[in-house]
């Protein structure tokens, strides 16, 4: 499943989602949560069921739920595990224990409704709710269905009572840094993937860019979107360059042809272990295998 971009579509909104389906997007999240009333989450459910059965499509569906305490978590699940469905974004998670949750019950709609074993995915927000952010260790343990994590700042800090998770420059105050910080660490340790968080101004690209690149700087290996116009962007920014991937080539091929060391020298510079997995993991995002011999 690749994640550079994943694009936000309100499931009670045909008109967007025919719009958002050929943006180039690599995943869409049909939402079911925020950006639906109260009033249209039935209706959201019944447009989502439909969707699925379009056929093939070069994406990954993806569907937002309700989070637990809602009482729509497990109507939710029940309408969109089916065939077509390739993910789940769960909401306000306050640790792995809400992950191996949803994980047993799609264990058990898979079998209900013929989906492959296995086949649907998790991806989790967080970094929502002050429970979450003390039970970041919990993801060591790892979940077989979880493949990324994202972070928030806007219903962290509605739920801490703040007045702004913002500085006047539209940084972020530091209680909310951490919290990005926590769930880049927390993906590491779940062998997950990390998705940078929205960018809220969709019509300033540049800042975008600087914002992805900063985001790919640290670790972070995509990014969610709220705009179609925000795509491209995103796509560009978390795709390696010709020079990056000439250079992870290179650095691959030198500890290949050294394999009883554990430093090489290229162009004057010495490259270790840490280079030698980051190399691999440029390759790997473009699908290039490498072999570790």
């Amino acid at each position: 499943m690749n994640l550079r971009s994943l694009l936000f579509v309100p499931a009670d909104s045909e008109r967007k989602f025919v719009k958002a389906n050929g943006i180039g997007s690599d995943a869409l999240i049909l939402d079911l949560e925020d950006s639906v009333a109260p009033g249209r989450k039935a209706f959201a459910r019944g447009a989502v069921k439909e969707l699925l059965g379009g056929g093939p499509r070069d994406w990954s569906f993806l569907v937002r739920i309700n989070p637990f305490g809602t009482g729509l978590t497990l109507e939710d699940l029940a309408a969109v595990v089916r065939p077509g469905l390739d993910g789940i974004l769960i909401p306000k998670v306050n640790g792995i224990e809400d992950v191996d949750l949803v994980s047993h019950y799609v264990d058990v709609l898979e079998v209900a409704t013929g989906v492959a074993p296995g086949h649907v995915k998790l991806l989790v927000v967080a970094t929502e709710t002050p429970a979450a952010m003390i039970g970041f260790n919990g993801y060591a343990r790892k979940n077989k269905r979880l493949v990324a994590m994202t972070w928030g700042g806007e219903d962290l800090s509605a739920a801490l009572g703040a007045l702004t998770p913002r500085e006047a420059d539209g940084s972020w105050t530091f209680p909310y840094q951490v919290a990005r910080a926590q769930c880049l660490f927390a993906a590491g340790a779940a062998d997950a993937a990390a998705l940078e968080t929205l960018y809220v101004d969709f019509r300033d690209q540049q800042g975008l860019a600087e914002s992805c690149k900063i985001a790919r700087r640290d670790g972070f290996v995509g990014r969610i979107a709220i705009h179609p116009d925000q795509v491209a962007t995103i796509n560009a920014s978390f795709t390696p360059s010709d020079a990056d991937i000439e250079h992870a080539r290179h650095v691959v091929a030198a500890f290949a042809a050294n394999p009883d060391v554990g430093t090489v020298g290229i162009d004057g510079k010495m490259y270790d272990m840490p280079h030698l997995i980051a190399a691999r993991r440029t390759l790997a995002s473009i699908g290039e295998g490498i072999s570790h011999g």
